[in-house]
This record gives structure tokens, C-alpha cells and sequence, in this order.
């Protein structure tokens, strides 16, 4: 008996499938409990951050372009693209698509992980650890290498979760749902990145 024949004879669908209409799978729940908590843990540390930065009176501003950050947001605003598109994929079943946009979105979070390092590279080259920099207060690299780098740690294992989820899903041990579930984590990635790039990035930059 299909659906709007049990409501017609006057029964729930949840009574007779044993699933309640408005039910949410146990793994989403679980995703959206960790993206709350780590939601808080973002936002301290970006209020924090605020904090420091304006009780320190030589707080160095020494990023001078916005083109490496750009192309990285770039980047990641894109992957957010194919992820979208690959969870699109796998829910109307055309498993090589799915597969194919999945592995995109890993490979542009790598591009965007090594843009990252680089930039790092680039900043201990001029001098600046994580305690100490040529252009002012040492707690700049603190906070700077404290929030990228717990956000590049985030990115990073995204990537190793979408390829080994997308692989499980080539071979049917994982289900369309389970890349959706994935693509919450990697949306809220892309999402945090947004309040990062205006108060670790452009609030810092030379005059």
C-alpha cells in the first residue's frame, strides 16, 4: 500500500513502516552535535583572538596582498560547489559522478592545504614563530598559526575523509547519505573559513 494510501484510510505512515515521518538518521544528528561544538570552539578562539588583538598597542600588520588568500577562498568556495553536486549525484544514483566530484572536492582541499603551507613557509622566512616576529608583539604568530592552523587541520582531515568515504562508496559498503553527512563537515569548513579570511587576514594587512 503506497503512502497516500495509508493517510487516506486514516494512518500515519510512521504507524505503518515503523519509521517516523520526521525521523533524522542517528549519523547526521551526531554531525550536526559535532558542528555545534565545534562551532564553539571556532568562535572562542576567534573572540579571543579579538581580545588579544586589541589589548596589544604594536600589533604588527605585515600581510601586504590578499591574492594568496583570495585564490585559497577561491578554492575552497568551490570545493564547497562540488561537494554540493556530488552528494546531487549520488542521490539520483549515478555512482561515477558522485565518486568523480567527490575526489574533486579532496583534491581542491589539498590545493588549498598546500597554498596554506606555503604561506606559512613564506612568514617563517621573514622571521615569525609562534612566539616572535620582527614587526611587533610575538603573540601575532601565536594567534595567526593557532587559528589557521586549527583550521587547516579541519581541511586536512576532510580531504582523508573524502577520499576514503568516496572510495567506500564506489565499492557500496557506504550509501548516498553518507557523503551527505560528509558534506555538512566540509560546508562547515568552507563556512568557518569566511570569518577567518576578514579578522585574521584583512584586518592585518599593511597599510
Amino acid at each position: 500500500m503506497s503512502q497516500a494510501d495509508l493517510m487516506m484510510h486514516g494512518h500515519p505512515p510512521g504507524l505503518t513502516t515503523g519509521i517516523p515521518p520526521f525521523s533524522v538518521p542517528a549519523k547526521k544528528i551526531a554531525m550536526w552535535l559535532f558542528i555545534i561544538a565545534d562551532t564553539a570552539t571556532f568562535a572562542a578562539c576567534l573572540v579571543a583572538y579579538g581580545f588579544i588583538r586589541n589589548a596589544s598597542p604594536n600589533w604588527p600588520r605585515p600581510l601586504h596582498s590578499i591574492s594568496n588568500v583570495a585564490l585559497m577562498t577561491f578554492i575552497l568556495i568551490t570545493s564547497s560547489l562540488t561537494m554540493m553536486l556530488a552528494v546531487q549525484a549520488a542521490k539520483t544514483g549515478n555512482k561515477a559522478s558522485g565518486l568523480r566530484l567527490t575526489l574533486a572536492t579532496a583534491g581542491l582541499g589539498l590545493a588549498f592545504a598546500l597554498l596554506h603551507v606555503r604561506e606559512w613557509f613564506a612568514l617563517i622566512g621573514e622571521g615569525m614563530t609562534m612566539f616572535h616576529n620582527p614587526w611587533g608583539t610575538g603573540l601575532f604568530g601565536a594567534t595567526f598559526f593557532s587559528i589557521t592552523g586549527l583550521h587547516l587541520t579541519h581541511v586536512t582531515a576532510g580531504v582523508v575523509a573524502l577520499i576514503a568515504v568516496g572510495l567506500r562508496y564506489n565499492s557500496g559498503r557506504y550509501q548516498a547519505d553518507d557523503l551527505e553527512v560528509l558534506g555538512l563537515y566540509w560546508h562547515f569548513v568552507d563556512l568557518v573559513w569566511m570569518f577567518v579570511v576578514p579578522m585574521v587576514y584583512l584586518l592585518n594587512l599593511a597599510h
